[in-house]
């Protein structure tokens, strides 16, 4: 036996034992990889293999043509989208909308987490944790029904207190000018318990030893807060912001597919809105696909420059 064929037949042994490791371990996995299978399938099916169908944003996409068999017509769809006449206006209702959701629903999350962590009693708390996520499973339906009933011009009951107060009657979801709030603070009372859920559990993890020693120097609650909980969470709060940055321009269409009308119009359409009136009920597929490449390039940038300028002024950052 020559050398080679010598080290070559060590090199063999040595990485047997190695192989039936690693196939040990495969196999003493097996339930966790079923079980990984389950999302991977779903991320493959639903976001990688629709990538490829992405290619109709460049084309004059025609169903019975396909994919491939369409005509080819560069950044026409673009062009379309961004010489629209009311683009700068769906623009401008799409980011004021999100940014609005944004400044809204996370501090008012972080407040309900801290309340909850905060109580004495928590068997209270609990409830509260339960009562505040629990629209955060109904429908924008049964959702606009709750708000009907509550702000209907006619008989609902927050007119009917203005009406007792001496005031006119306002129809909220058809004014201009009260519609925007009621989109922002409807989302927040619905999302707000279901986003504390993270908050929560990120206070759970806040040594117990720092809230000691401030109470033995006399710390008051709010001072509690200021200097020990938030700077605790601060990570978490960061993350969570940077991640909803990536979705800036989804400013909910279902919610305000739902309570948009024509009044109003020109303070709710928003780009998706826009997009399933020109994509679906006017069959412009590449139109429709040209827009979603825009928004997500959008949320990327967003996502990268808010991380870089968060990595710039602190320690915390989530790539």
């Amino acid at each position: 036996m020559n050398t080679d064929q010598k080290i070559l037949q060590n090199k063999e042994l040595s990485h047997s034992p190695v192989r039936k490791n690693v196939i040990k371990e495969i196999k003493r996995h097996i339930p966790i990889y079923l079980l990984m299978a389950i999302p991977l399938l779903y991320y493959i099916i639903f976001k990688y293999i629709p990538i490829w169908n992405s290619q109709i944003a460049f084309k004059d996409f025609m169903a019975l043509d396909g994919v491939l068999g369409s005509k080819w017509v560069g950044f026409e769809n673009f062009k379309t989208f961004f010489g629209s006449f009311y683009f700068w206006e769906l623009l401008r209702n799409t980011i004021f909308y999100s940014f609005g959701k944004l400044l809204v629903g996370v501090p008012t999350a972080i407040m309900l987490a801290i309340m909850i962590y905060e109580t004495n009693h928590p068997k209270f708390g609990k409830l509260v944790q339960t009562l505040s996520y629990l629209p955060h499973f109904l429908s924008w339906v049964i959702v606009y029904g709750i708000l009907l009933v509550l702000l209907a011009p006619g008989d609902g009951i927050i007119n009917d207190l203005i009406k007792f107060l001496g005031g006119k009657p306002i129809d909220f979801l058809t004014n201009k000018k009260t519609f925007p709030a009621i989109v922002i603070l409807s989302d927040a009372w619905k999302e707000m318990g279901w986003s504390a859920i993270i908050f929560i559990a990120a206070l759970m993890a806040i040594d117990p030893s720092l809230f000691e020693a401030a109470a033995v120097e006399g710390v008051s609650a709010w001072q509690r807060v200021w200097y020990i909980t938030l700077p605790s969470i601060k990570p978490v709060i960061i993350m969570v912001v940077i991640l909803k940055l990536g979705t800036i321009l989804d400013a909910g269409f279902n919610q305000i597919f739902m309570l948009y009308s024509v009044p109003v119009y020109s303070v709710a359409d928003i780009i998706d809105t826009w997009v399933y009136r020109q994509g679906l009920l006017e069959f412009k597929f590449g139109l429709a696909t040209a827009v979603g490449l825009f928004k997500g390039a959008i949320g990327m940038t967003m996502v990268l420059l808010s991380n870089y300028m968060v990595k710039r002024l602190s320690d915390s950052s989530v790539i």
